[in-house]
């Protein structure tokens, strides 16, 4: 439990400590991405498909669950100016954030060690593999299939009498975009890790 907590002061110490520009500039990088990807959303009935997490869960990985949150506040305050989708309500930022949140509590500090050890030497990011889909399968069962359900209902999105056909649908899209999730996340997140180690070097961060 200590531990636990302790990824939250430590990922403050991310924009407060010595690195904190490092921390602003590559996260709003991030977020720029975001918008980017932000823009080839698919819009099918009672759901969406856009690969916008992938940027969110950068920035839980690298800077850990309190800049993630925040993060994904931007993120979805900037996304929905840049593509516009029913209403602008609070309660939809407050969902982003615990996306980001789940990102960072789920990747933060545990990829220092693969930084270093890179991919040459034939090591496996097992570790990070697996922590990566499980991130991104509590992101879909949380988010998009409870919290963001619960909410388009009540807001009247989802109408009552069709909640059982948005339920399927957004069930079915959730599971159809996994499996492009998956191989995205284990291509792209272990190539971002490798960048970013070698612009801004090697983190000493102590294994979980």
């Amino acid at each position: 439990m200590k531990r636990f907590f302790g990824l939250f002061s430590q990922s403050i110490g991310e924009v407060t400590g010595k690195n904190r520009t490092i921390c602003l500039v590559v996260t709003g990088l991030m977020i720029a991405v975001s918008m980017i990807l932000e823009f080839f959303t698919i819009e099918i009935p009672f759901a969406k498909v856009n690969f916008a997490f992938l940027a969110i869960a950068a920035v839980g990985m690298f800077y850990g669950p309190v800049i993630a949150f925040f993060a994904g506040g931007m993120c979805d305050i900037l996304g929905f100016m840049v593509h516009p989708d029913g209403g602008f309500l609070p309660v939809y930022i407050l969902i982003a954030m615990c996306q980001g949140l789940i990102y960072g509590l789920v990747l933060y500090q545990k990829w220092g060690r693969y930084a270093s050890e890179g991919v040459g030497n034939g090591r496996k990011f097992t570790e990070l593999y697996v922590r990566l889909i499980v991130a991104r399968l509590l992101d879909i069962a949380i988010i998009n299939l409870v919290l963001n359900t619960i909410a388009n209902m009540h807001y009247g999105f989802i109408p009552q009498e069709a909640l059982h056909i948005a339920i399927a649908a957004r069930t079915t899209k959730n599971l159809l975009q996994l499996v492009a999730d998956i191989p995205l996340l284990i291509v792209i997140m272990p190539a971002i890790l490798m960048a970013y180690n070698r612009n801004f070097g090697k983190k000493k961060i102590k294994s979980a």
